[in-house]
Parts: structure tokens; sequence; C-alpha cells
């Protein structure tokens, strides 16, 4: 469905154009993946809005966990662009708590890190199987 610009509920435009602002992460428990999470990346969870348990990313991105008990969870794909000064303690704290980072997003490259793009990067599992990833250089494009 498309909003007219000239409707009197669009949105108001953004100076910086389109950006993302939220997304909704489903989890079997939202305390434990929200949790789990913002100690592995260093962050803070927010209080609870509503059904969601807010994650607040450092460039104004909200991850927003959404309990869903009595139905299997989807595997999604998230990437966490981090600075290089950061990527170690990240690492660290998987370590600490028993997760295995890969190499790859396959997940068959246990302990080992990546070097795209002249970066460091690794992936690991959320308790819900998401599959998780951070990276201190983002991706280049054609």
């Amino acid at each position: 469905m498309s909003v007219h610009p000239s409707h009197p509920h669009a949105p108001e435009p953004s100076p910086a154009g389109v950006q993302l602002n939220h997304t909704v992460v489903h989890a079997s428990d939202r305390y434990l993946s929200a949790e789990f999470l913002a100690a592995v990346l260093g962050l803070r969870v927010g209080a609870p809005f509503g059904p969601f348990l807010p994650l607040d990313l450092d460039n104004g991105v909200t991850l927003d966990y959404y309990e869903q008990r009595n139905e299997p969870i989807q595997s999604q794909h998230y990437a966490f662009l981090v600075p290089e000064e950061r990527f170690d303690g990240v690492i660290a704290r998987l370590e600490a708590v028993g997760v295995t980072h890969y190499a790859d997003p396959a997940h068959t490259e246990p302990g080992r890190i990546n070097r795209l793009f002249g970066g460091r990067g690794a992936y690991f599992a959320d308790p819900d199987g998401h599959n998780m990833e951070v990276m201190t250089r983002p991706y280049v494009r054609p």
C-alpha cells in the first residue's frame, strides 16, 4: 500500500533519506535472547515496550524482541558493524559464555574469523538459532 505524500497521514520525510528504525526479532524467550545479544555486543537492554523488549544499537536502530513461544522460530540473519577496537571483546565474550564463533555463515569453520574487505568478521548463533554476524568493515558492493 502506498501513501501519497500529500495524504494527511503521510510520514514526514527524513532529511537524511530512508533509514531503518527498528525491526522485530522473534524469540522463544525475549529476555534470554535480548540479554544474550546485549552481553555479546556490550550493550544494554531497554525497558519493555508493550510486547517488545528493545535493544538499542548505537546507530539509532532498535531490535524489538518479541516472544513467540507456541511456534517454531524462523532463523534470520542479523549483521552488526562493530568498531575494530571492540571486535576482540565481542569474540572474548562469546568464548566466555561457551558460544562457538565461525568464519563463515554456514558455520563450517569453528573458532576462526574471516578477513573480508580488509576487516575482521565472525558468525555465531543466538539462543533461537538466528545467524548473527559481527564485522569491522561493511561489505563492498559493485
